[in-house]
């Protein structure tokens, strides 16, 4: 994949990325406030508290997305894009289709998850 190519996907996805987080964070999924004077029936804070959890576990894989796109725009800048960050090896054009912000080829990366 060309630099310039991969540039301009990667601002897309970074203006996307802070699009979502923008619009979650808006939310107010975590404002536990009560909306009248009546009590809610258990179950209601029940669903507030997983709603608070999904949106805090969406927001946060949203943040790491956010890092790795940061970080490969900066490999961009530094001449190193399309290399995998461990082995030095050329990333294939698909995975960098697929994954523009990806930093290792497929085996590093399945030993990092592993």
């Amino acid at each position: 994949m060309k630099t310039d190519d991969a540039r301009a996907r990667l601002e897309v996805l970074l203006a996307d990325i802070d699009g979502s987080a923008k619009v979650l964070e808006g939310e107010n999924a975590m404002d536990f406030t009560e909306l009248s004077s009546f009590d809610q029936h258990p179950a209601d804070s029940g669903s507030i508290v997983a709603d608070a959890q999904r949106q805090d576990a969406i927001l946060h894989a949203i943040s790491d997305q956010r890092d790795q796109v940061i970080e490969a725009l900066a490999r961009i800048d530094a001449g190193t894009y399309g290399r995998c960050v461990v082995c030095g090896k050329q990333l294939p054009d698909e995975r960098l289709e697929a994954r523009p912000e990806a930093a290792r080829c497929i085996e590093d990366q399945a030993k990092s998850e592993a």
